[in-house]
């Protein structure tokens, strides 16, 4: 089990960087975007994501 979450740590991880590393200039404008966004809405983005999230963990399990 913890070999699996290291592994899925590490593959997001990677997901992660790849923005930043392929377009800097798009990852620095959209985190420009973001921090003109409110709290609720920072939230709704956090709450959308696990759900789809959590939704691709049930439908490739």
């Amino acid at each position: 089990m913890s070999n699996q979450l290291l592994l899925a740590f590490a593959l997001m991880l990677v997901l992660e960087g790849l923005l930043p590393f392929v377009a800097p200039s798009a990852w620095r404008e959209t985190f420009r975007r973001l921090v003109r966004f409110t709290d609720g809405q920072i939230r709704f983005v956090g709450l959308t994501s696990m759900l789809v999230g959590l939704v691709l963990l049930m439908i490739f399990k």
